[in-house]
């Protein structure tokens, strides 16, 4: 449909030229091919604009429909907000331009001056969409200029964004905190505590070579979180001196801020549990979006090991998830259709057994 249009666009153009200048090109050719004059040649001129037009711009079609796509494209990615501002700023920049139309037109600058007043539309357009684009944040704040400081900010300094989400150590050493992140899952402000930055860096400063990069990696985590991923990290410098554990200073703060702790720790889990204190495991989210497996149905998979039973082969799905393949041990390094017998899910993740299919042909 959009191709059709752009032919059509083309096919007008060219029609709309021939008619203007058709009966002035039959003048100019009518000492050479004596044509004579007659009447209609300006829509004789218009059939043979439009053919040319439409053949001699064939090429371009495909090049014009592609970047009409390609910006439409652009433009679905981006929030409503950003194409909204912009927007606006370009109607802004127009309005301007247009004002500033009349003192243009009077400046005696030659064949400049027809073409002056287009290059400025075009480059005030792009000034106040630019301006809009980026600078949609200051303005939506000009709106809650009339509030208080006190409505601004949450509990103890942290600013109110939503329900904050208060990192742990073990989530931030862990990594994969990031990942979710810069999928969008997680909403309102990350909260850090200065008690869980002071304990990341004597992990980092570590004298055990393991300690020591498994710190230094949550402080990567951290430094990538806050400067490419675009979600509100926030710093909370307050600290409970009268409590020894950081766990359990987590938890006072949560309570505090009314918010949620992140973590994969399966102790400070139950503690949070127990205290009435909203928690975000990362094993559980993980463990939650593996794929369903039922009974009876079929994996193509290859067997790399031995089972612990005897005749066992064992594979693992891409998520990591084991299956045990009874009558396995024989397939090992190949690959083998088996279809679903049972699944064992526990705490520490999901078991698969199975048996290959050419067995239950066989039987």
């Amino acid at each position: 449909m959009l191709k059709k249009i752009v032919q059509l666009f083309f096919l007008l153009t060219g029609a709309g030229l021939g008619y203007q200048f058709g009966p002035d090109l039959f003048l100019l050719l009518n000492p050479i091919m004596n044509i004579g004059e007659f009447q209609g040649s300006q829509y004789v001129g218009a059939l043979i604009g439009a053919i040319l037009f439409l053949v001699l711009t064939a090429w371009l079609v495909d090049i014009v429909v592609n970047a009409i796509r390609w910006g439409e494209d652009l433009l679905v990615k981006l929030p409503v907000t950003d194409v909204l501002f912009g927007a606006i700023g370009l109607i802004i920049g127009l309005i301007v331009a247009f004002l500033l139309f009349l003192p243009i037109n009077n400046i005696p600058l030659w064949i400049i001056g027809d073409f002056l007043p287009l290059f400025v539309s075009v480059l005030l357009g792009y000034l106040g969409f630019q301006v809009g684009f980026k600078k949609k944040e200051e303005i939506l704040s000009l709106f809650s200029l009339g509030r208080s400081n006190k409505d601004k900010l949450g509990k103890k300094g942290v600013r109110d964004t939503g329900e904050p989400k208060i990192l742990d150590t073990s989530v931030i050493i862990d990594g994969r905190i990031a990942d979710i992140c810069k999928t969008g899952f997680i909403e309102g402000a990350l909260i850090i505590p200065t008690f869980v930055l002071e304990e990341l860096q004597h992990i980092a400063d570590s004298s055990d070579v393991l300690k020591r990069n498994r710190g230094r990696r949550g402080l990567d985590i951290l430094n990538k979180i806050q400067k490419e991923l675009p979600i509100d990290v926030q710093i909370y410098e307050g600290d409970f001196e009268e409590i020894q554990e950081v766990d359990s200073k987590l938890v006072k703060l949560a309570k505090i801020l009314s918010g949620k702790v992140i973590t994969n720790d399966f102790n400070l889990n139950k503690v949070c549990e127990l205290q009435g204190v909203p928690v975000l495991n990362i094993n559980d989210l993980a463990n939650a979006v593996k794929p369903v497996v039922l009974p009876g149905e079929e994996l193509n998979i290859q067997i790399i090991k031995d089972g612990k039973e005897h005749g066992q082969g064992v594979a693992y799905l891409d998520d990591g998830t084991m299956i045990v393949v009874e009558g396995g041990r024989e397939f090992i390094g190949s690959q083998v259709d088996v279809l679903v017998t049972s699944v064992l899910q526990t705490s520490a993740g999901r078991m698969i057994f199975a048996k290959p299919k050419i067995l239950e042909k066989a039987l």
